[in-house]
């Protein structure tokens, strides 16, 4: 079996189908990383260039991981200490990574649509790892992996994304990915960072954190994302964490286990307190451990398509 598209450039752009193969396959993968000798050879005549404009700790160093593992030659480019910095263009900076036979691409950008926009114009398969407020794509992909072992299959189950909806792109590419595997989603956060109109998405919207929190099997914890706001949404974070934090108390008065679940880099004392990022509840180090196999998954099939 193959994926129906070429790239990953958001999972708004992909089948269910391609959903579930990636998530078989990372199901493979995971037991090669879990082996005394993590390799395979998988890639070994591939070239993978990563493209990072933006600032990344967990998503680059997940995907160098994964290219490792499947034993591809690794070219890392980071645009603070590139020519971009003396205004060559995106174009042309990775028409000269190309240049040097480059295969594959995997690229975070600060301006949404990036990725789309490359595609076009070269002929490298490319991964989408986050542009702008766009979308997230393998983080989605992780999430779903991550909720599936806890939850099984993940048709009607209830899924709750909390926190700044507006400026997330883990946001959005949970929804299409969830949606596209049958589960129920619903957003909760203050009205000033829940987009207008998302309810067409197939999504249900509530401000109150422990109305949500009643309602769902598991829980996405989002961080307020400072770094993307231009103006101020809400009074304060004090404020914010008094209405939409995530702590001990609050979750033992639910009577009910909980998936907990952040996509990181997680702000402890504002969106979730640490007693519950450390609780047994908690699935964040696995979702990081699963991100691993999840791109080894995404790498090797896109590697096989035409």
């Amino acid at each position: 079996m193959a994926l129906s598209s070429r790239h990953l450039l958001g999972i708004k752009y992909i089948t269910a189908e391609d959903i579930r193969l990636i998530l078989e396959t990372a199901d493979n993968f995971k037991e090669v990383i879990n082996r005394p000798i993590k390799k395979v050879p998988s890639l070994r005549d591939i070239t993978i260039a990563n493209l990072f404009f933006e600032n990344s700790t967990r998503t680059r160093i997940s995907f160098e991981l994964a290219e490792k593992r499947l034993s591809a030659d690794i070219v890392n480019f980071s645009a603070s200490s590139s020519s971009v910095k003396k205004g060559e263009t995106l174009l042309d900076t990775v028409n000269n990574i190309l240049a040097m036979k480059v295969d594959m691409i995997v690229m975070r950008h600060p301006l949404p649509g990036a990725p789309v926009f490359l595609s076009k114009h070269i002929p490298a398969k490319i991964i989408n790892a986050g542009d702008g407020t766009h979308e997230h794509p393998t983080q989605a992909l992780l999430d779903c992996f991550s909720l599936k072992e806890k939850l099984g299959d993940l048709k009607g189950a209830r899924i709750a994304i909390v926190g700044d909806i507006t400026h997330s792109r883990v946001a959005l590419s949970n929804i299409f990915a969830l949606n596209k595997l049958g589960a129920e989603v619903m957003v909760c956060g203050p009205p000033t960072l829940i987009p207008r109109h998302i309810e067409s998405l197939g999504v249900k919207v509530e401000h109150n954190l422990r109305k949500t929190l009643e309602w769902c099997d598991a829980a996405n914890m989002l961080r307020i994302q400072l770094e993307r706001q231009d103006i101020k949404y809400f009074p304060s974070l004090r404020e914010y964490s008094m209405l939409y934090q995530l702590n001990l108390p609050l979750l033992e008065s639910l009577g009910k286990e909980l998936v907990i679940m952040h996509p990181g880099p997680i702000n402890r004392g504002v969106e979730i307190t640490s007693e519950v990022a450390d609780s047994d509840q908690a699935v964040i180090l696995k979702q990081v451990e699963n991100g691993v196999a999840v791109r080894m998954a995404v790498l090797f099939l896109l590697a096989g398509v035409k």
